[in-house]
């Protein structure tokens, strides 16, 4: 099989991988361009494209894809029999989609037609899914509207973050890639429509979305502090100062404080009145500091007990 490779951060490089494995044509990489990064602002090439050039395979880096004609009169000239994609960061025009002779294949982070859109791996952490999974799915001109080939479900750890689902699902999203090839190769009769009725949606995920509002339940507080993990966190304010908060678990007993009162600090963490209950507060970030077990913190740091978080 001819195929050309769309893909830019880490969680696409097992399925570009895994198809180097299985001995296909790579006639080409696409990528992003390479980006200046980090405290120091190098500049440094997507991890596709390193194993790309690791392989001998060629890479383009375009600008822009909607419109650059150069572009693809290039990839037409490739002649590829499918294009795969995976989170390449830039929405396909029609006549890119309409290339490769058995269409664009796309491992989607969910299990659609739920979370349609750019966080599915986030907002399924954020909601307490017990389930998730990928979806191999045709492309269409919609986001995330074209019919389904193949799912591959998953069970959410309790303790899962966004992080380590993300590191699990780049593996398991390349393995439903392996398991759905026949199917592809076969031109896809077992493609089936989505439900629009079941669709639901992951919109791009907000730095404000983070703050902690201590009104709300344990079970939502830890939601949000493992689905916003490691970007762009949760966080809550004491004595005005932002405080990202890392890792929380639930306390012991009930109060009749309001809710973001520290209740105790001790060894165990920062006990919070939340909506229903006890929170504890295990590790933070102070502003400009590393993050920290809570017990390390206080060994410097006075946190008091009384004083309302998020002031």
């Amino acid at each position: 099989m001819n195929v050309i490779f769309m893909g830019t951060p880490d969680f696409a490089v097992p399925t570009l991988q895994m198809l180097i494995d299985e001995g296909h044509t790579i006639s080409a990489v696409v990528t992003q361009p390479d980006r200046p990064k980090g405290r120091g602002n190098k500049v440094l090439m997507p991890p596709v494209k390193e194993l790309a050039l690791k392989h001998g395979i060629e890479v383009l880096q375009p600008e822009r894809v909607k419109g650059n004609e150069e572009f693809l009169m290039h990839i037409k000239a490739l002649n590829p029999d499918v294009m795969v994609v995976v989170a390449y960061g830039k929405i396909l025009p029609e006549s890119v989609l309409e290339v490769p002779k058995l269409g664009c294949i796309n491992i989607h982070g969910s299990l659609l037609p739920k979370y349609r859109g750019a966080a599915p791996i986030q907002w399924s952490v954020l909601n307490g899914e017990a389930v998730t999974g990928v979806t191999i799915m045709y492309m269409d001109k919609g986001m995330d509207t074209g019919d389904m080939l193949y799912k591959k479900e998953m069970v959410l750890a309790e303790d899962e973050t966004y992080a380590s689902l993300h590191d699990k699902m780049k593996d398991v999203g390349a393995a439903a890639l392996k398991e759905a090839w026949p199917l592809i190769v076969s031109g896809g009769k077992e493609r089936i429509k989505q439900n629009e009725e079941e669709a639901t949606y992951a919109p791009p995920i907000q730095k404000a979305l983070g703050e902690i509002q201590w009104e709300k339940s344990n079970h939502e507080i830890d939601a949000l502090v493992r689905g916003l993990n490691p970007w762009p966190a949760a966080y809550t304010y004491y004595d005005g100062q932002m405080m990202k908060v890392w890792n929380v678990s639930t306390g012991v007993g009930q109060t009749e404080y309001e809710p973001g009162t520290i209740i105790e600090v001790d060894k165990a963490g920062i006990h919070v009145q939340t909506g229903n209950g006890i929170l504890i507060i295990k590790e933070i970030q102070a502003p400009n500091k590393k993050r920290m077990p809570v017990s390390e913190y206080i060994k410097g740091n006075t946190i008091e007990p009384g004083k309302l978080l998020g002031d």
